[in-house]
Protein backbone atom coordinates (compact mmCIF):
# COMPACT_ATOMS: atom_id res chain seq x y z
CA UNK A 1 0.00 0.00 0.00
CA UNK A 2 3.41 2.34 0.61
CA UNK A 3 4.70 1.87 -2.16
CA UNK A 4 1.35 2.27 -4.36
CA UNK A 5 0.64 5.53 -2.36
CA UNK A 6 4.73 6.63 -3.32
CA UNK A 7 4.25 5.60 -6.99
CA UNK A 8 1.27 7.35 -7.08
CA UNK A 9 2.66 11.20 -5.21
CA UNK A 10 5.74 10.48 -7.76
CA UNK A 11 2.95 10.01 -10.78
CA UNK A 12 1.40 13.38 -10.12
CA UNK A 13 5.06 15.20 -10.11
CA UNK A 14 6.15 13.30 -12.61
CA UNK A 15 2.75 14.26 -14.62
CA UNK A 16 3.59 17.96 -13.50
CA UNK A 17 6.63 18.24 -14.73
CA UNK A 18 6.19 16.86 -18.03
CA UNK A 19 3.25 19.55 -18.73
CA UNK A 20 4.93 22.59 -17.56
CA UNK A 21 7.61 21.69 -19.44
CA UNK A 22 5.69 20.75 -23.05
CA UNK A 23 3.73 23.79 -22.39
CA UNK A 24 6.49 25.90 -21.10
CA UNK A 25 4.25 27.58 -17.93
CA UNK A 26 5.64 27.63 -14.38
CA UNK A 27 5.09 23.87 -12.44
CA UNK A 28 3.24 26.26 -9.78
CA UNK A 29 0.60 26.90 -11.89
CA UNK A 30 0.35 23.16 -12.74
CA UNK A 31 0.09 21.88 -8.91
CA UNK A 32 -2.40 24.24 -8.56
CA UNK A 33 -4.33 23.28 -11.62
CA UNK A 34 -4.24 19.67 -9.68
CA UNK A 35 -5.31 21.01 -6.27
CA UNK A 36 -8.16 23.08 -8.05
CA UNK A 37 -9.62 19.36 -9.54
CA UNK A 38 -8.77 17.34 -6.60
CA UNK A 39 -11.25 19.56 -4.75
CA UNK A 40 -13.82 20.01 -7.21
CA UNK A 41 -14.03 16.22 -6.94
CA UNK A 42 -14.01 15.79 -3.43
CA UNK A 43 -16.97 18.44 -3.25
CA UNK A 44 -18.40 16.05 -5.29
CA UNK A 45 -17.89 13.40 -3.12
CA UNK A 46 -18.62 14.68 0.46
CA UNK A 47 -20.91 17.46 -0.55
CA UNK A 48 -20.34 20.51 -2.95
CA UNK A 49 -21.97 23.02 0.07
CA UNK A 50 -18.32 22.12 1.90
CA UNK A 51 -15.89 24.49 2.23
CA UNK A 52 -12.63 21.74 0.77
CA UNK A 53 -9.29 22.61 0.12
CA UNK A 54 -6.40 20.68 -1.43
CA UNK A 55 -2.97 21.25 -1.47
CA UNK A 56 -0.36 19.09 -3.35
CA UNK A 57 3.26 19.34 -1.84
CA UNK A 58 5.75 20.16 -5.12
CA UNK A 59 8.62 18.58 -3.14
CA UNK A 60 7.34 15.01 -1.91
CA UNK A 61 3.90 14.68 -3.53
CA UNK A 62 2.17 14.57 -0.28
CA UNK A 63 -1.63 15.24 -0.47
CA UNK A 64 -3.46 17.04 1.62
CA UNK A 65 -7.48 17.06 1.61
CA UNK A 66 -9.78 19.01 4.54
CA UNK A 67 -12.79 21.77 5.00
CA UNK A 68 -12.87 24.43 6.66
CA UNK A 69 -15.58 25.34 9.14
CA UNK A 70 -16.74 27.79 11.83
CA UNK A 71 -16.67 26.95 15.49
CA UNK A 72 -20.49 28.03 16.49
CA UNK A 73 -22.22 27.75 20.15
CA UNK A 74 -25.83 26.54 17.85
CA UNK A 75 -25.05 25.03 14.47
CA UNK A 76 -27.55 26.17 11.30
CA UNK A 77 -25.29 24.96 8.84
CA UNK A 78 -23.63 21.18 9.35
CA UNK A 79 -21.88 21.29 5.79
CA UNK A 80 -19.79 24.70 7.49
CA UNK A 81 -20.10 24.75 11.02
CA UNK A 82 -19.42 22.94 14.64
CA UNK A 83 -19.96 23.55 18.20
CA UNK A 84 -17.59 24.13 20.54
CA UNK A 85 -17.47 20.96 21.71
CA UNK A 86 -16.55 19.26 18.52
CA UNK A 87 -14.10 21.64 17.88
CA UNK A 88 -12.01 20.88 20.56
CA UNK A 89 -11.34 17.77 19.35
CA UNK A 90 -10.49 18.83 16.06
CA UNK A 91 -8.15 21.82 17.62
CA UNK A 92 -8.02 22.40 21.39
CA UNK A 93 -8.58 25.63 22.66
CA UNK A 94 -10.65 26.85 19.36
CA UNK A 95 -13.08 29.41 20.59
CA UNK A 96 -16.34 30.65 18.94
CA UNK A 97 -15.74 32.57 15.74
CA UNK A 98 -12.74 30.67 14.70
CA UNK A 99 -12.28 28.95 11.56
CA UNK A 100 -10.73 25.26 11.88
CA UNK A 101 -9.89 22.64 9.79
CA UNK A 102 -11.41 19.33 9.47
CA UNK A 103 -8.84 16.90 8.00
CA UNK A 104 -10.89 14.67 5.24
CA UNK A 105 -9.60 11.28 4.40
CA UNK A 106 -8.26 11.20 0.31
CA UNK A 107 -10.46 10.38 -2.07
CA UNK A 108 -10.50 7.32 -4.62
CA UNK A 109 -11.40 9.02 -7.94
CA UNK A 110 -13.79 7.44 -9.73
CA UNK A 111 -13.99 7.45 -13.84
CA UNK A 112 -16.31 10.48 -13.87
CA UNK A 113 -14.41 12.22 -11.24
CA UNK A 114 -11.33 12.04 -12.94
CA UNK A 115 -12.29 13.06 -15.98
CA UNK A 116 -13.43 16.01 -14.33
CA UNK A 117 -10.38 16.61 -13.25
CA UNK A 118 -8.97 16.36 -16.08
CA UNK A 119 -10.99 18.54 -17.87
CA UNK A 120 -10.11 21.51 -14.82
CA UNK A 121 -5.92 20.18 -15.27
CA UNK A 122 -6.87 21.20 -19.24
CA UNK A 123 -8.29 24.55 -18.85
CA UNK A 124 -6.09 25.81 -16.01
CA UNK A 125 -3.11 24.81 -18.15
CA UNK A 126 -4.70 26.41 -21.75
CA UNK A 127 -5.30 29.96 -19.77
CA UNK A 128 -1.69 29.57 -18.43
CA UNK A 129 -0.54 28.87 -22.07
CA UNK A 130 -2.87 31.49 -23.42
CA UNK A 131 -1.44 34.27 -20.88
CA UNK A 132 2.38 33.35 -21.70
CA UNK A 133 1.82 33.43 -25.00
CA UNK A 134 -0.23 37.01 -24.67
CA UNK A 135 3.14 37.99 -22.63
CA UNK A 136 5.90 36.57 -24.82
CA UNK A 137 3.98 38.69 -28.02
CA UNK A 138 2.36 41.45 -26.31
CA UNK A 139 5.93 43.62 -27.17
CA UNK A 140 6.76 42.55 -30.36
CA UNK A 141 4.54 44.86 -32.85
CA UNK A 142 6.65 46.17 -35.16
CA UNK A 143 8.83 43.38 -35.91
CA UNK A 144 9.11 40.79 -38.41
CA UNK A 145 8.94 37.11 -37.89
CA UNK A 146 8.94 33.82 -40.16
CA UNK A 147 6.61 31.32 -39.52
CA UNK A 148 4.79 28.11 -41.77
CA UNK A 149 1.55 28.49 -43.41
CA UNK A 150 -0.69 26.62 -41.34
CA UNK A 151 -3.81 26.95 -43.41
CA UNK A 152 -6.04 29.40 -45.15
CA UNK A 153 -9.75 30.20 -44.23
CA UNK A 154 -11.87 32.28 -46.28
CA UNK A 155 -8.80 34.51 -47.50
CA UNK A 156 -7.09 35.00 -44.46
CA UNK A 157 -3.69 32.71 -43.90
CA UNK A 158 -3.13 31.26 -40.63
CA UNK A 159 0.34 31.14 -39.93
CA UNK A 160 2.14 28.96 -36.86
CA UNK A 161 4.65 31.14 -35.15
CA UNK A 162 6.54 28.15 -33.27
CA UNK A 163 4.21 28.67 -29.76
CA UNK A 164 1.45 30.60 -30.99
CA UNK A 165 -0.56 31.43 -34.18
CA UNK A 166 -0.65 34.64 -36.08
CA UNK A 167 -3.46 35.87 -39.14
CA UNK A 168 -2.58 37.64 -42.22
CA UNK A 169 -5.86 39.18 -43.13
CA UNK A 170 -6.77 39.08 -46.51
CA UNK A 171 -6.19 42.50 -46.89
CA UNK A 172 -2.87 42.87 -45.76
CA UNK A 173 -1.44 40.65 -48.29
CA UNK A 174 0.43 41.30 -51.11
CA UNK A 175 -2.24 40.67 -53.84
CA UNK A 176 -2.01 37.86 -56.69
CA UNK A 177 0.59 35.90 -54.15
CA UNK A 178 -0.60 32.72 -53.73
CA UNK A 179 0.05 31.04 -50.17
CA UNK A 180 0.74 27.25 -49.84
CA UNK A 181 0.13 24.99 -46.99
CA UNK A 182 3.29 24.14 -45.21
CA UNK A 183 5.72 27.57 -47.22
CA UNK A 184 7.58 29.46 -44.92
CA UNK A 185 6.46 32.93 -44.60
CA UNK A 186 7.92 36.51 -43.26
CA UNK A 187 5.44 38.83 -41.95
CA UNK A 188 5.44 42.44 -39.84
CA UNK A 189 3.50 42.00 -36.75
CA UNK A 190 1.26 44.87 -36.81
CA UNK A 191 -0.83 43.99 -33.74
CA UNK A 192 -1.28 41.85 -30.40
CA UNK A 193 -4.53 41.65 -28.56
CA UNK A 194 -6.20 39.54 -26.00
CA UNK A 195 -8.69 36.94 -26.53
CA UNK A 196 -10.58 34.67 -24.39
CA UNK A 197 -9.21 31.93 -27.54
CA UNK A 198 -5.90 32.52 -26.86
CA UNK A 199 -3.71 36.00 -28.11
CA UNK A 200 -5.18 37.33 -31.71
CA UNK A 201 -1.82 38.16 -33.41
CA UNK A 202 -2.26 40.17 -36.73
CA UNK A 203 0.36 39.95 -39.48
CA UNK A 204 0.90 42.12 -42.30
CA UNK A 205 2.91 41.66 -45.60
CA UNK A 206 1.64 45.00 -47.37
CA UNK A 207 2.33 47.82 -44.58
CA UNK A 208 5.08 50.08 -45.65
CA UNK A 209 6.62 49.32 -42.47
CA UNK A 210 7.48 45.79 -43.29
CA UNK A 211 9.52 47.00 -46.51
CA UNK A 212 11.49 49.19 -44.19
CA UNK A 213 12.70 46.27 -42.21
CA UNK A 214 13.41 44.51 -45.28
CA UNK A 215 15.41 46.98 -46.29
CA UNK A 216 17.10 47.22 -42.29
CA UNK A 217 17.82 43.67 -43.13
CA UNK A 218 19.50 44.02 -46.01
CA UNK A 219 21.06 47.18 -46.06
CA UNK A 220 23.64 47.40 -42.82
CA UNK A 221 23.73 51.57 -42.70
CA UNK A 222 20.29 51.28 -42.57
CA UNK A 223 20.25 48.65 -39.47
CA UNK A 224 23.55 51.03 -37.81
CA UNK A 225 21.15 53.72 -38.49
CA UNK A 226 23.79 55.36 -40.50
CA UNK A 227 21.06 55.40 -43.10
CA UNK A 228 17.27 56.51 -42.45
CA UNK A 229 14.48 55.48 -44.48
CA UNK A 230 12.38 58.98 -43.76
CA UNK A 231 9.06 57.92 -45.68
CA UNK A 232 7.79 55.25 -47.28
CA UNK A 233 4.74 54.23 -49.44
CA UNK A 234 3.29 51.01 -51.14
CA UNK A 235 0.80 49.51 -53.48
CA UNK A 236 1.40 46.29 -52.47
CA UNK A 237 2.67 43.70 -55.37
CA UNK A 238 2.69 46.94 -57.74
CA UNK A 239 5.12 50.02 -56.92
CA UNK A 240 6.89 51.32 -54.50
CA UNK A 241 8.27 54.59 -53.10
CA UNK A 242 11.05 55.14 -50.42
CA UNK A 243 12.65 58.53 -48.93
CA UNK A 244 15.79 57.81 -47.52
CA UNK A 245 18.37 60.21 -46.19
CA UNK A 246 22.18 59.52 -45.12
CA UNK A 247 23.43 61.02 -41.86
CA UNK A 248 26.88 60.29 -43.35
CA UNK A 249 27.81 62.84 -46.01
CA UNK A 250 30.34 59.99 -47.89
CA UNK A 251 27.71 57.76 -47.98
CA UNK A 252 25.09 58.24 -50.62
CA UNK A 253 21.53 56.65 -49.83
CA UNK A 254 20.18 56.01 -52.82
CA UNK A 255 23.45 53.82 -53.67
CA UNK A 256 23.29 52.00 -50.37
CA UNK A 257 20.41 50.70 -50.47
CA UNK A 258 20.54 49.81 -54.42
CA UNK A 259 23.35 47.57 -53.54
CA UNK A 260 26.21 46.17 -55.96
CA UNK A 261 24.42 45.50 -59.25
CA UNK A 262 20.65 46.21 -57.66
CA UNK A 263 21.21 43.01 -55.40
CA UNK A 264 20.12 44.88 -51.88
CA UNK A 265 17.03 46.13 -53.50
CA UNK A 266 16.43 42.98 -55.53
CA UNK A 267 16.61 40.85 -52.57
CA UNK A 268 13.25 42.94 -51.06
CA UNK A 269 11.83 42.88 -54.49
CA UNK A 270 11.99 39.26 -54.54
CA UNK A 271 10.32 38.80 -51.37
CA UNK A 272 7.70 41.46 -52.04
CA UNK A 273 6.97 39.49 -55.14
CA UNK A 274 8.56 41.54 -58.07
CA UNK A 275 6.95 45.05 -56.25
CA UNK A 276 8.93 47.53 -57.78
CA UNK A 277 10.58 49.93 -55.54
CA UNK A 278 11.24 53.77 -56.32
CA UNK A 279 14.18 54.93 -53.77
CA UNK A 280 14.35 58.98 -53.98
CA UNK A 281 16.54 61.25 -51.89
CA UNK A 282 14.72 62.77 -48.66
CA UNK A 283 14.95 66.54 -48.47
CA UNK A 284 13.08 68.80 -45.58
CA UNK A 285 12.58 71.17 -48.24
CA UNK A 286 8.97 70.21 -48.83
CA UNK A 287 9.18 71.29 -53.10
CA UNK A 288 12.28 69.34 -53.39
CA UNK A 289 10.71 65.92 -51.74
CA UNK A 290 7.93 66.59 -53.73
CA UNK A 291 10.12 66.97 -57.01
CA UNK A 292 12.05 63.58 -56.02
CA UNK A 293 8.97 62.00 -55.27
CA UNK A 294 7.29 62.49 -58.71
CA UNK A 295 10.49 60.33 -60.32
CA UNK A 296 10.74 59.45 -62.67
CA UNK A 297 8.66 62.45 -64.07
CA UNK A 298 10.21 66.18 -64.89
CA UNK A 299 8.69 68.60 -62.75
CA UNK A 300 8.43 72.35 -64.15
CA UNK A 301 7.94 74.03 -60.65
CA UNK A 302 5.89 73.34 -57.41
CA UNK A 303 3.45 75.89 -56.06
CA UNK A 304 2.77 75.25 -52.02
CA UNK A 305 -0.40 76.59 -50.69
CA UNK A 306 0.11 75.99 -47.22
CA UNK A 307 -3.60 77.17 -45.61
CA UNK A 308 -5.08 74.16 -48.05
CA UNK A 309 -2.79 71.99 -47.19
CA UNK A 310 -2.45 71.09 -51.27
CA UNK A 311 0.52 71.17 -53.40
CA UNK A 312 0.15 72.01 -57.21
CA UNK A 313 2.62 71.00 -59.54
CA UNK A 314 3.11 71.75 -62.61
CA UNK A 315 4.41 69.85 -65.35
CA UNK A 316 5.46 69.36 -69.48
CA UNK A 317 2.82 68.65 -71.54
CA UNK A 318 4.52 65.29 -72.17
CA UNK A 319 5.47 64.62 -68.72
CA UNK A 320 1.51 64.71 -67.65
CA UNK A 321 1.05 61.22 -68.37
CA UNK A 322 4.33 59.57 -66.44
CA UNK A 323 3.80 62.16 -63.61
CA UNK A 324 0.02 60.77 -62.87
CA UNK A 325 0.98 57.24 -63.33
CA UNK A 326 -0.96 54.23 -64.51
CA UNK A 327 -4.31 54.96 -62.71
CA UNK A 328 -3.11 58.03 -60.94
CA UNK A 329 -0.17 55.47 -59.34
CA UNK A 330 2.64 57.26 -59.34
CA UNK A 331 1.09 60.45 -57.96
CA UNK A 332 -1.03 58.89 -55.43
CA UNK A 333 2.39 57.18 -54.05
CA UNK A 334 3.66 60.45 -54.20
CA UNK A 335 1.17 62.13 -52.15
CA UNK A 336 1.34 59.29 -49.71
CA UNK A 337 5.04 59.88 -49.35
CA UNK A 338 5.34 63.31 -48.65
CA UNK A 339 1.43 64.00 -46.30
CA UNK A 340 0.28 66.01 -49.02
CA UNK A 341 -1.87 66.19 -51.31
CA UNK A 342 -0.74 66.85 -54.79
CA UNK A 343 -2.23 68.34 -58.03
CA UNK A 344 -1.09 67.80 -61.09
CA UNK A 345 -1.40 70.03 -63.86
CA UNK A 346 0.11 70.95 -67.14
CA UNK A 347 1.53 74.41 -68.63
CA UNK A 348 -1.07 75.01 -70.02
CA UNK A 349 -3.54 74.55 -67.56
CA UNK A 350 -1.65 76.51 -65.12
CA UNK A 351 -1.61 79.43 -66.69
CA UNK A 352 -5.82 79.07 -67.39
CA UNK A 353 -6.31 78.71 -63.54
CA UNK A 354 -3.56 81.75 -62.80
CA UNK A 355 -5.83 83.91 -65.68
CA UNK A 356 -9.08 82.56 -63.99
CA UNK A 357 -7.64 83.53 -60.38
CA UNK A 358 -6.35 87.24 -61.76
CA UNK A 359 -9.86 88.14 -63.50
CA UNK A 360 -11.99 86.40 -60.37
CA UNK A 361 -9.68 88.89 -57.98
CA UNK A 362 -9.47 91.73 -59.72
CA UNK A 363 -13.18 91.81 -60.48
CA UNK A 364 -13.64 91.66 -56.59
CA UNK A 365 -11.56 94.43 -56.05
CA UNK A 366 -13.20 96.33 -58.99
CA UNK A 367 -16.31 95.48 -57.08
CA UNK A 368 -16.02 96.16 -53.36
CA UNK A 369 -13.29 98.83 -53.53
CA UNK A 370 -15.05 100.83 -56.77
CA UNK A 371 -11.92 101.37 -58.68
CA UNK A 372 -10.84 100.56 -62.17
CA UNK A 373 -9.79 97.24 -63.79
CA UNK A 374 -6.48 98.74 -64.19
CA UNK A 375 -5.94 99.54 -60.70
CA UNK A 376 -7.48 96.18 -59.58
CA UNK A 377 -5.41 94.53 -61.54
CA UNK A 378 -2.27 96.33 -60.02
CA UNK A 379 -3.16 95.21 -56.89
CA UNK A 380 -3.18 91.26 -57.71
CA UNK A 381 -0.34 91.75 -59.53
CA UNK A 382 1.19 93.11 -56.69
CA UNK A 383 -0.13 89.86 -54.56
CA UNK A 384 -3.33 91.15 -52.86
CA UNK A 385 -5.81 88.38 -52.81
CA UNK A 386 -8.45 89.17 -50.06
CA UNK A 387 -9.66 92.48 -48.63
CA UNK A 388 -8.34 92.05 -45.34
CA UNK A 389 -4.62 92.18 -47.06
CA UNK A 390 -5.33 95.55 -48.32
CA UNK A 391 -7.63 96.79 -45.24
CA UNK A 392 -4.84 95.92 -42.66
CA UNK A 393 -1.08 96.07 -44.59
CA UNK A 394 0.96 98.30 -43.63
CA UNK A 395 0.28 101.78 -45.22
CA UNK A 396 3.88 102.55 -46.48
CA UNK A 397 3.72 99.08 -47.83
CA UNK A 398 0.86 99.93 -50.06
CA UNK A 399 2.30 103.28 -50.71
CA UNK A 400 5.73 102.01 -52.02
CA UNK A 401 3.69 99.96 -54.67
CA UNK A 402 4.83 101.65 -58.26
CA UNK A 403 1.99 104.23 -58.91
CA UNK A 404 0.61 104.76 -55.68
CA UNK A 405 1.14 107.52 -53.31
CA UNK A 406 -0.14 107.28 -49.51
CA UNK A 407 -3.33 109.46 -50.40
CA UNK A 408 -4.16 106.76 -52.58
CA UNK A 409 -3.28 103.69 -49.94
CA UNK A 410 -5.10 105.28 -47.46
CA UNK A 411 -7.94 105.69 -49.59
CA UNK A 412 -8.28 102.39 -50.55
CA UNK A 413 -7.60 101.22 -46.84
CA UNK A 414 -10.35 103.45 -46.14
CA UNK A 415 -12.72 101.47 -49.36
CA UNK A 416 -11.48 98.32 -48.13
CA UNK A 417 -12.94 98.74 -44.56
CA UNK A 418 -15.80 100.04 -45.22
CA UNK A 419 -16.84 96.82 -47.87
CA UNK A 420 -15.40 94.46 -44.77
CA UNK A 421 -17.95 96.41 -42.59
CA UNK A 422 -20.82 95.97 -45.08
CA UNK A 423 -19.81 92.18 -44.60
CA UNK A 424 -19.77 92.58 -41.30
CA UNK A 425 -23.41 94.05 -41.32
CA UNK A 426 -24.76 91.97 -44.03
CA UNK A 427 -23.97 89.36 -41.60
CA UNK A 428 -25.17 90.38 -38.56
CA UNK A 429 -28.52 91.05 -40.02
CA UNK A 430 -28.98 87.24 -41.33
CA UNK A 431 -27.19 85.99 -37.94
CA UNK A 432 -30.04 87.79 -36.07
CA UNK A 433 -32.84 86.48 -38.45
CA UNK A 434 -31.41 82.66 -37.73
CA UNK A 435 -32.17 83.95 -33.78
CA UNK A 436 -28.65 83.93 -32.97
CA UNK A 437 -28.68 85.54 -29.59
CA UNK A 438 -26.75 88.71 -29.43
CA UNK A 439 -24.48 87.21 -26.11
CA UNK A 440 -22.47 85.23 -28.68
CA UNK A 441 -21.58 88.61 -30.44
CA UNK A 442 -19.77 89.19 -27.06
CA UNK A 443 -18.03 86.62 -27.17
CA UNK A 444 -13.86 86.92 -28.32
CA UNK A 445 -12.41 86.09 -31.21
CA UNK A 446 -15.83 85.35 -32.84
CA UNK A 447 -17.10 87.71 -36.02
CA UNK A 448 -20.44 87.72 -37.16
CA UNK A 449 -19.74 85.94 -39.98
CA UNK A 450 -18.85 82.40 -37.84
CA UNK A 451 -21.69 83.27 -35.67
CA UNK A 452 -24.09 82.86 -38.88
CA UNK A 453 -22.18 79.61 -39.51
CA UNK A 454 -22.88 78.86 -35.61
CA UNK A 455 -26.82 79.49 -36.50
CA UNK A 456 -26.79 77.51 -38.94
CA UNK A 457 -25.20 74.48 -37.15
CA UNK A 458 -28.26 75.21 -34.37
CA UNK A 459 -26.06 77.29 -31.72
CA UNK A 460 -27.79 80.08 -31.17
CA UNK A 461 -27.40 80.83 -27.36
CA UNK A 462 -24.60 81.10 -25.01
CA UNK A 463 -25.76 77.37 -23.13
CA UNK A 464 -25.59 76.24 -26.50
CA UNK A 465 -21.79 76.71 -27.14
CA UNK A 466 -21.08 76.66 -23.66
CA UNK A 467 -21.87 72.60 -23.97
CA UNK A 468 -19.36 72.77 -26.60
CA UNK A 469 -15.98 70.82 -25.90
CA UNK A 470 -12.93 72.95 -28.03
CA UNK A 471 -12.72 70.18 -30.29
CA UNK A 472 -16.01 70.59 -31.91
CA UNK A 473 -15.89 74.03 -31.99
CA UNK A 474 -12.28 74.51 -33.51
CA UNK A 475 -10.26 72.66 -35.96
CA UNK A 476 -6.64 72.16 -34.33
CA UNK A 477 -4.24 73.13 -37.58
CA UNK A 478 -0.48 74.84 -37.76
CA UNK A 479 -0.36 78.34 -38.39
CA UNK A 480 0.98 79.15 -41.47
CA UNK A 481 1.86 82.99 -42.67
CA UNK A 482 1.20 84.27 -46.27
CA UNK A 483 3.72 86.14 -47.55
CA UNK A 484 2.60 88.14 -50.68
CA UNK A 485 4.85 88.14 -54.13
CA UNK A 486 7.35 90.41 -54.39
CA UNK A 487 6.57 92.34 -51.27
CA UNK A 488 9.23 93.49 -48.91
CA UNK A 489 9.36 92.81 -45.12
CA UNK A 490 8.52 90.26 -43.06
CA UNK A 491 5.51 87.83 -43.94
CA UNK A 492 2.15 88.98 -43.09
CA UNK A 493 -0.41 87.27 -41.30
CA UNK A 494 -4.10 87.13 -41.72
CA UNK A 495 -6.87 84.64 -40.71
CA UNK A 496 -6.42 81.25 -41.84
CA UNK A 497 -8.61 79.21 -43.91
CA UNK A 498 -8.64 75.00 -44.07
CA UNK A 499 -10.12 72.30 -45.03
CA UNK A 500 -12.84 71.37 -42.26
CA UNK A 501 -11.97 68.25 -40.14
CA UNK A 502 -14.29 68.21 -37.39
CA UNK A 503 -15.12 71.60 -35.66
CA UNK A 504 -18.21 73.83 -36.21
CA UNK A 505 -15.68 76.81 -37.06
CA UNK A 506 -13.26 74.24 -38.34
CA UNK A 507 -12.48 76.87 -41.69
CA UNK A 508 -11.54 79.57 -39.85
CA UNK A 509 -8.29 78.16 -38.25
CA UNK A 510 -9.10 79.44 -35.17
CA UNK A 511 -6.05 78.65 -32.74
CA UNK A 512 -6.69 75.66 -29.76
CA UNK A 513 -5.81 78.60 -27.24
CA UNK A 514 -8.19 81.03 -29.17
CA UNK A 515 -10.72 78.07 -29.03
CA UNK A 516 -10.35 77.53 -25.32
CA UNK A 517 -11.02 80.82 -24.74
CA UNK A 518 -14.28 81.07 -26.42
CA UNK A 519 -15.68 78.21 -24.59
CA UNK A 520 -14.86 79.31 -21.32
CA UNK A 521 -16.28 82.80 -21.53
CA UNK A 522 -19.48 81.15 -22.51
CA UNK A 523 -19.43 79.14 -19.55
CA UNK A 524 -18.91 82.23 -17.41
CA UNK A 525 -22.25 82.57 -16.91
CA UNK A 526 -22.91 79.28 -15.54
CA UNK A 527 -20.22 80.53 -12.38
CA UNK A 528 -21.88 83.41 -11.58
CA UNK A 529 -25.10 80.98 -11.25
CA UNK A 530 -23.13 79.43 -8.50
CA UNK A 531 -22.22 82.24 -6.66
CA UNK A 532 -25.39 84.31 -6.83
CA UNK A 533 -27.38 81.20 -5.40
CA UNK A 534 -25.48 81.31 -1.99
CA UNK A 535 -26.15 85.46 -1.43
CA UNK A 536 -29.55 85.16 -2.52
CA UNK A 537 -30.28 81.93 0.54
CA UNK A 538 -28.88 84.43 2.70
CA UNK A 539 -30.94 87.21 1.86
CA UNK A 540 -34.22 85.26 2.16
CA UNK A 541 -32.76 83.57 5.56
CA UNK A 542 -32.29 87.07 6.90
CA UNK A 543 -35.49 88.63 5.61
CA UNK A 544 -37.08 85.35 7.46
CA UNK A 545 -34.95 85.75 10.74
CA UNK A 546 -35.95 90.33 10.96
CA UNK A 547 -38.78 91.11 13.18
CA UNK A 548 -41.96 91.78 11.46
Amino acid sequence: MASAISANKAELLAIATAVATEKMIDKAIVIEAMEEAIQKSARSRYGAENDIRAKLDPMTGDLRLWRVVEVVEQVEDYFKQVDLKQAEKLQPGAVVGDFIVDPLPPVDLGRIDAQSAKQVIFQKVRDAERERQFEEFKDRAGEVITGVIKSVEFGHVIVNLGRAEGVIRRDQQIPREAARVGERVRALITKVERNNRGPQIFLSRAHPEFMKKLFAQEVPEIYDGIIEIKAAARDPGSRAKIGVISHDSSIDPVGACVGMKGSRVQAVVQELQGEKIDIIPWSEDTATFVVNGLQPATVSRVVLDEEEGRIEVVVPDDQLSLAIGRRGQNVRLASQLTGHQIDIMTEEEASEKRQKEFAERSKMFEEELDVDETLSQLLVAEGFAELEEVAYVELAELASIEGFDEELAEELQSRATEALERHEDAARTERRELGVEDDLATMPHLTEQMLVVLGKAGIKTLDDLADLATDELIAKRREAPRRRANAEGPPMKRPQRTEDKGGVLGTYGLSEEQGNEIIMAARAHWFEDEDAAPASDTQEAADADSPQ
